[in-house]
């Protein structure tokens, strides 16, 4: 339960690849390490004798009511930490009422995740499930803010049934494969499309680079594009000529523009639209100036850019500049409950949590990713007890004060 000592235990259970592939950044990982220092910096001023023994967690995103503010953020290829893979992530995102991101590096198709998330899936025409190549097998090692009309479903669902689900897009150069990819989204209920701007490369990872991994080439975490009847006619006699085609065509090497985003909006329609890996308060504004509905404060977890500015340090300006005209969500660095409770005060309406579940993942599975999610969600409600909060409502920067002990470098890291 020891956030600072699960890292650690995660890497006694899967190979050398598949760790590095998750606890590794770019760089010397100083991105990273700015990360986590941000929230080292802002402390938390708890107030007494306030009515708060039952706490709320509850909030509002994007139209919907759910359980609490966190949000399961989207990582790729999940088959290399468990066999669980992204199914046992969904069906632990249900159970806990937590809205689920779906990467388009996924191990496991749009339609076999929505049904582990408890919903009925919905297959493009012409697609014989059973008959499409899955790498998921693979061994472990190898804005306008929305209206309330927008969507109206019950707490925790989606109008497909079963959890609330996300889609996390690596944007293609080629519009008909974008299309298709969305329209498979839409119709198995992935009620809103997480646009990610910062991954049209991969960034210089050494660790990678040491063990001579990059995943895909394997054909783990190509999985969206092998089920996909548009990508699908390229060459599939060769698993390495097919998982060549699919890494051209997710991370082409050529960024798309903010004009591109308007022929995106058209494609998805009027459901939510979030960017994800806005760091500058100049691209948030160009955010609400292309009509998007939220935005997600990130850097890829330190995952892109070596040298990078922490993700919470901007996070405050930005929600002073935009945090009216659109959702902001936060992620990057979040390992605690508390550091949830100071992402909210911050003012992030929701937080992403990535890496914490992904080492729960290696230890343990789908058990490991529902341990670690529920003493996240453990973890915040009592500190917002603690605190003196009694709901998400009352998180706000009064809350907090920023400080500078030079002794948290190394507490931290």
């Amino acid at each position: 339960m020891n956030p600072s000592l699960l890292e650690a235990q995660a890497r006694k259970h899967v190979g050398e690849r598949s760790f590095h592939y998750a606890a590794g950044g770019a760089g010397e990982r100083s991105t990273m390490e700015a990360n986590w220092l941000a929230f080292r910096q802002w402390k938390i001023i708890p107030r007494m004798l306030r009515p708060v023994s039952v706490r709320d967690l509850s909030t509002t995103l994007f139209g919907q009511r759910v359980p609490s503010p966190i949000l399961i953020a989207p990582i790729g290829v999940q088959a290399i930490f468990h066999s669980d893979a992204e199914s046992g992530v969904a069906s632990v995102a249900e159970e806990l009422g937590l809205p689920f991101m779906l990467s388009t590096a996924s191990s496991t198709s749009i339609e076999d995740v929505a049904v582990a998330n408890g919903a009925t899936p919905t297959y493009p025409p012409g697609t014989d499930p059973s008959a499409v190549p899955s790498s998921s097998t693979a061994t472990p090692d190898h804005v306008r803010n929305v209206l309330p009309n927008r969507i109206k479903q019950p707490m925790g669902t989606t109008s497909q049934g079963g959890g609330i689900r996300y889609f996390q897009l690596y944007w293609p150069q080629d519009p008909a494969l974008t299309q298709s990819i969305l329209n498979r989204a839409k119709s198995n209920g992935y009620s809103v499309l997480v646009v990610t701007l910062d991954t049209w490369t991969l960034g210089y990872r050494p660790a990678d680079l040491d063990n001579a991994y990059v995943p895909f080439v394997r054909g783990q975490g190509c999985e969206i594009g092998f089920s996909d009847p548009v990508f699908r006619p390229t060459p599939e006699n060769s698993l390495l000529m097919a998982s060549q085609s699919w890494i051209a065509t997710a991370f082409s090497g050529q960024a798309h523009t903010w004009a591109d985003l308007r022929g995106l909006r058209e494609m998805w329609g009027n459901a939510p639209m979030v960017l994800k890996g806005i760091q500058s308060v100049d691209d948030a504004e160009l955010a609400v100036e292309y009509g998007m509905d939220g935005i997600i404060v990130s850097n890829h977890g330190g995952r892109q850019v070596d040298g990078c500015v922490g993700s919470l340090e901007v996070l405050p300006e930005i929600v002073e500049a935009v945090g009216e005209k659109v959702t902001v969500l936060f992620d990057s660095g979040v390992r605690t409950g508390v550091d949830v409770l100071k992402a909210l005060c911050l003012g992030a309406r929701g937080v992403c949590v990535g890496r914490p579940w992904v080492y729960g993942m290696c230890v343990a599975g789908r058990a490991g990713v529902r341990e670690v999610l529920r003493g996240l969600l453990c973890d915040l409600d009592q500190s917002m007890g603690l605190a003196g909060i009694g709901d998400v409502g009352g998180c706000g920067r009064g809350v907090l004060r920023r400080c500078r002990y030079p002794g948290d470098r190394i507490a931290n890291l």
